[in-house]
């Protein structure tokens, strides 16, 4: 009998946590030099302001340093769950040799954490019962393909599965604002990073 999948994780499993974390999002991403970010940093290489212990040696001055970039990302989770689940609490400064997988898996899982909270969110502006049905199926779905070793991971259609997603999250965003609900103005296709 196989066991039964775990539950999607909730609000707590879908905020950052940079205790658990490795400073991932300080070596996965590249950085462009730009109103954003302050030099120019490639797509997994450490940025010089990482310290040693994984923290940021300008945190509390990153917008003043030239970094607000830095301080409007949001992994939502992903971090920790490549850290701690997928690479079992191994560190990348241990064992460098890790550092291209998990970078792989960060940047799988990163836009599937996303989908996980705005499916969250979308759940919890009570849509009708027809759709929370497909929201919840499609919250199971994608936290099923967070799970599994690197090479599962590098074999998920990330925008495919988005793709299929999108549109749930429309229909609830346009069900929540059709009855006065707190969904908030329809920012689709808005350019908001950095706002």
């Amino acid at each position: 009998m196989s066991p039964s999948p775990a539950p999607p994780p909730g609000p707590a499993q879908l905020r950052a946590d940079c205790e658990r974390c490795f400073g991932l999002c300080c070596v996965v991403p590249a950085f462009a030099a730009s109103a954003d970010f302050a030099i120019d940093k490639p797509a997994g290489q450490a940025c010089p302001n990482l310290r040693p212990d994984h923290r940021c040696g300008i945190h509390t001055e990153l917008r003043q340093r030239g970094f607000p970039g830095c301080t409007v990302f949001d992994c939502f989770g992903a971090g920790q769950q490549v850290a701690q689940v997928t690479f079992g609490g191994r560190d990348w400064r241990d064992a460098p040799e890790t550092l291209p997988k998990m970078a792989a898996a960060f940047t799988v899982l990163r836009p599937l954490h996303e989908l996980l909270w705005h499916l969250t969110e979308a759940l919890a502006l009570r849509p009708p019962a027809e759709l929370r049905v497909e929201l919840e199926r499609a919250r199971a779905e994608t936290a099923a393909l967070t799970g599994g070793d690197p090479a599962r991971l590098r074999a998920v259609d990330v925008a495919g599965h988005r793709d299929r997603v999108n549109p749930l999250l429309s229909r609830a965003g346009d069900a929540a604002r059709a009855r006065g609900g707190t969904a908030g103005p329809d920012r689709r296709g808005a350019q908001l990073l950095g706002a």
